[in-house]
């Protein structure tokens, strides 16, 4: 996969590229990135990318010109064969998600647009962006951190990125539900015990226990995940035990 962001501050980048999950999947030759400056490809001396918005109003918005053009330019000589995604990172986007990922996994090429101060012109959205992300109901101060979550979010799904697929399997969101409790050595730590069941080795009964404490944290945590969640008849059968102790329980169920 190859991903490149388009911004004003390109230095931004430095870092996160070269270190960790970042650095890995381009050691490991399974994804390369490229950092384009808008600033580039203004055409006065001033390199100017913003402007007043048409009908007043507070603050300044990324002019169209610069954005089409740094896009274009990147895509010149494109392989028909590769599908890309033209992203622009908004908080007026869809809510970003781990089926999200997974699908935006499915591209050979990422292209994200970082946009700044008030935004970016609507033609840049309408025209040039083929997806728009947000991710969440806030406000930023601009494209490039959501820009990197969302690559990191996309990368760690490519096979090989990570040591084991396995890692991606049983995570939170990716099977609708939010992931178990971990546990790891000393076995007991300052009179905390870890569960008696991680200890016996008895993988059936691990992988039971781990999928029910999936079950009581969603429902704890975010009871809206369960709906869409592909549950059991079981499953629903332990959520109604569950709602059942919360309430002789004055509400109040460990996750």
């Amino acid at each position: 996969m190859h991903i490149e962001f388009f911004t004003l501050f390109p230095g931004f980048f430095d870092s996160p590229l070269t270190n960790a999950i970042f650095q890995r999947a381009c050691d490991k030759g399974l994804v390369s990135f490229d950092v384009h400056n808008i600033r580039d490809y203004t055409h006065d001396k001033h390199h100017i990318t913003d402007d007043y918005p048409y009908g007043g109003g507070a603050g300044m918005v990324l002019k169209p010109e610069p954005i089409f053009e740094a896009v274009e330019a990147a895509l010149v000589g494109h392989n028909e064969a590769e599908r890309y995604a033209v992203v622009l990172m908004t908080p007026q986007g869809r809510p970003f998600s781990q089926a999200a990922a997974c699908r935006l996994a499915g591209y050979d090429r990422l292209l994200f647009i970082c946009g700044h101060y008030e935004g970016v012109d609507e033609r840049v959205r309408t025209h040039l962006a083929t997806e728009e992300i947000s991710l969440g109901d806030y406000v930023l101060s601009g494209g490039e951190l959501p820009a990197l979550v969302v690559a990191d979010s996309v990368m760690r799904l490519i096979p090989g990125v990570l040591g084991s697929i396995e890692s991606t399997c049983e995570e939170s969101h990716t099977a609708g539900l939010l992931e178990y409790p971990h546990y790891t050595r000393p076995s007991e730590f300052r009179g905390l015990r870890v569960p008696e069941v991680l200890l016996s080795g008895h993988h059936v009964e691990i992988a039971k226990w781990r999928h029910q404490e999936s079950i009581r944290r969603t429902l704890v945590r975010r009871p809206d995940l369960l709906n869409g969640a592909p549950l059991s008849p079981s499953d629903r059968r332990l959520i109604s035990i569950l709602e059942a102790e919360m309430l002789t329980g004055g509400g109040q169920l460990s996750p």
